[in-house]
Formats: structure tokens, sequence, C-alpha cells
């Protein structure tokens, strides 16, 4: 499927950012590649192209699959859905229409896209030198992507970065140019992935973002820095993880309790927004999966119970009301704004300021003196959910194993449906445990379990015979 991809799939974009549409060029060579990047105009393409596909990317099985593998949620109705084989925990490597397939397929698709920008840039800004401050800030985006899909694929198809004490086993192909038709793509170790592409990647980008200010519908240098600190979290490298995060907070204030919830459901921006994708006129996949309306998957039980204050304002977010009926459901894709239906959109959050105050205090928990700031930062976030200051939250705890509970209680709060929950659980090499009410057939999978990650598609291992497969998915 790789090499397939590479060379017959090339999306670009025909118009701006948003509402942008996109032509598939099937089987055409490299001449009409380098046709389309022989102006600047092909470069901006490009990356609109790549900002559309990433978004498609958040808004499919890359978001569902580490909730629905995970404990937080309860898929209501799995008739016909294709997500309910990561709910059951029966990939099959031959499900190309599903999760196995789209998410390796649609995230390789990001990559090649933004690996052509990559290559293009350079002669570009030779041969337009009035463009090369444009042409610079094309490029750092195109790493800033490369380095998040990256990331995700490694998530989903590889064990977590501490799985072995080196980080040395099977990550994703780390790709920095278009493998020819007759090279094999093999995959590289975690330790290779995140270190010799996505640190470098991002660390790059930084470089020539520089002071630059972008919006947040764009990469920006704080959005490789929030990638940083997340990618250090994983990493179990806590001094780094919190001066990154520290760097975010710096520049990037919480959203207030007043906006909490129009950040989600009124099509409103939110000040803590670091990398958000713009939905306008784009796929509603997310919104579907979660429709209060008629949802095939809404919040487990389990969730509500890590409330303890009923006038939490993050609980606004896990109920629904129609005829004066309360439901259990997820709203965070919900847009309930009164604007003419094609108006209306999500945009899912890929980086937000909260997360970083939950990094800094996961890892303070782990640095000499670092439990006061690790409290601190979640005094912050249960003062703004209940509308309070943080010297009006009384936290209890009687050791650092305290307070990590808490900090992990606080983060499945935040931070449930957007795509973290399978994550943490296989990081923090926990047992992945659902309520005894739920439907699917799978109530516990003990950690370290090989069924943790995705199968390598069968279309990819018939186009690619060595690439190297996961032990226990792909048989």
């Amino acid at each position: 499927m790789m090499r397939r991809i590479y060379k017959i799939l090339f999306w670009i974009a025909l118009a701006g950012f948003q509402g942008c549409s996109f032509l598939e060029v099937e089987k055409f060579g490299k001449s009409d590649i380098e046709t389309f990047f022989s102006d600047v105009d092909g470069l901006r393409s490009g990356l609109a192209g790549s900002y559309r596909l990433l978004y498609n990317f958040y808004d499919g099985e890359f978001s569902e699959y580490p909730e629905v593998a995970a404990d937080m949620l309860y898929l209501s109705n799995s008739e016909g859905v294709s997500i309910a084989d990561q709910y059951n925990y029966t990939s099959d490597p031959a499900q190309e229409t599903g999760a196995v397939g789209y998410i390796w397929r649609d995230g390789l698709e990001i990559i090649g896209n933004v690996n052509n920008i990559l290559q293009y840039a350079p002669d570009l800004k030779e041969k337009y030198p009035g463009n090369a401050a444009e042409i610079e800030l094309i490029r750092a985006q195109a790493l800033y992507i490369r380095a998040l899909v990256h990331l995700n694929l490694c998530c989903c198809y590889g064990q977590h970065y501490t799985y072995t004490p080196d980080a040395s086993h099977w990550g994703v192909p780390n790709l920095s140019i278009l493998p020819s038709a007759n090279d094999p793509v093999l995959r590289a170790s975690v330790y290779d992935v995140y270190n010799k592409r996505i640190i470098p990647d991002l660390e790059e980008a930084i470089g020539i973002f520089g002071s630059t200010t972008m919006d947040c519908y764009h990469a920006s240098a704080t959005a490789c820095e929030a990638l940083l600190a997340r990618v250090y979290l994983y990493m179990e490298q806590w001094q780094k993880a919190s001066d990154y995060a520290t760097t975010v907070i710096a520049k990037v204030p919480l959203t207030s309790y007043e906006n909490y919830v129009n950040m989600y459901v009124n099509i409103e921006t939110g000040s803590e927004a670091i990398f958000r994708l713009n939905g306008f006129r784009a796929s509603k996949d997310l919104w579907k999966f979660y429709d209060p309306v008629s949802p095939i998957a809404r919040p487990a039980d389990t969730l509500y119970t890590f409330f303890d204050q009923p006038d939490d304002i993050r609980l606004e977010l896990l109920y629904a009301t129609k005829d004066e009926v309360k439901t259990k459901a997820c709203r965070k894709f919900y847009v309930a704004k009164d604007v003419v239906e094609d108006d209306k959109h999500y945009d899912p959050f890929v980086s937000r300021v909260s997360e970083m105050y939950l990094i800094r205090a996961e890892a303070n928990c782990y640095l000499p003196g670092g439990e006061t700031t690790a409290a601190n930062d979640i005094k912050a976030l249960q003062a703004r959910a209940l509308g309070k200051q943080p010297s009006e939250i009384n936290l209890v705890y009687s050791s650092v194993e305290d307070l990590l509970k808490l900090v992990e209680k606080e983060r499945i709060k935040e931070l449930c449906f957007e795509g973290h929950r399978l994550f943490d659980i296989t990081r923090k090499k926990q047992n992945m445990v659902r309520e005894s009410s739920t439907n699917s057939i799978v109530k516990i999978k003990t950690y370290p379990n090989d069924w943790f990650v995705l199968p390598i598609p069968m279309d990819e291992i018939e186009a690619n015979p060595e690439i190297q497969l996961n032990p226990g998915v792909n048989y």
C-alpha cells in the first residue's frame, strides 16, 4: 500500500484553506508533481491540501480508536460500524476499510504530501527569492505536520516508547523522502522515529518560525513546543516535558470558566487553543459518531464517577437534553450555535493549553521538589472547572503516588474523547479495565499486550512484503 500511495496518490488544494476541494491525480509520474511544484502557488496549495487531509485524519478513525479501545466509552450502536472491531479487540490485517487500513493509509498520504513540499521548497526559495520568507514558513508547517503524523502513527501501530528499555521495538517507517517503487520500506524503531524524525523536525520548525505569530489553525512555534512537551512525556524525560509545557503555559492562557463550553459547541476558538483543525465545510464523522440525538458512542458510566462536583463545567459537555430529558452524551463535536446548517462545524483540538498543565503536573511528580508545581497545576484546572480561584481549591494527598492519581483523574476529565485515553493507559503500563455493563466482548486487557496496537494492513504487506509485522495481531 505504501508504495502505491506514493506512486499514484497525490492530493492538492484547488482553492483556499477554508472550503478547499482536492484533486486526486492517479497514475501520474514524477514530472506531474514537479510541474505542480514549479511555483509558489503549488507550494501554497500543497500545504492547504495537507491541512485538510490532516483534518480528515482527525475527524475519523484516528480520533475514535484510542477512545473506543479504552475504558471511558460505551459503543451504544455497533451495527455496521467498522470501529466495533477495535472496541472488541478483533482487529484484522484485512480490515482495509476500517481503522486498521484507514489510519495507516491516511497518515501516509499526509506524510507523502508534506514530503513533496519539503523536497521542492529549497529550489523554489532560490527561484523566487522574494518569497523566501513565506516559503520557509510553509516548510516549517510541513515539518510540524510530518512530526505530528509520525507520532500518531507510531502510537497506533507501535507499542509506547518505554515498552522496551531502549525503545528498540518497531514503530513506523521513518519517511523523509519519497521512496522509489522498487525500494522496500521498512519500519524504524520507536527510538529512531522519536529521536531521528519527530524531535529534529519540531526543533527545526521552531528555529524557522522564530517569533512569527500564527493563528491557531496553522502550525506555529508554540504548537511545536506543545507537541514536544507531549513527546517528552511519552519518553518519560520529565524535565524536558515540564520545561516545554512551561514555555507554552507562559504564552497561552486557559480559556475561562464562562467560555469553556462555547469553545466546543458555539464555533468559538477558545483562548487556550494552540493548534486546532478547521472543519468549515468539511466532513462531520465525529459529529455523527457522538451525535447526542442518536449516538453511536457515548461516555461510559465509569467516566462520570471521576467527577466529584456536580457543578463541574466539563459535565455540560457530557450530557445532552432533549424534550427536558437529560441523557449521557459527548458534545465536544456537536455545534449548538444557531447558524445555517452548512456553517455548522467543529474544529478538533490537536493541542490546547489544558494539556500542558496536565503534562507539567505529571512530569513534576517525578522531579525533585516538583510536588508543589504539580499540585498548583491541578488546582488551576479544577478552579477553572468550578468557576473558582485556585486558592479556593483544597487538594488532599499524602504522597507522590496520591498526587499522580489526582493528575490522572484530572487528565481523564479534561481530555476525554480527544484521542488520548488508550495511549495514556499503555504508556503508564496499566491494564485496560471497562465497566461491568460494557457491551463489548472484552472487559479487560492486561498489560503488556500485543493487542494494544493495530496490525499492519494486509494491503501494505502485499505491496511491501519485507515490512516488519506486529506480533500477535498480524496473523
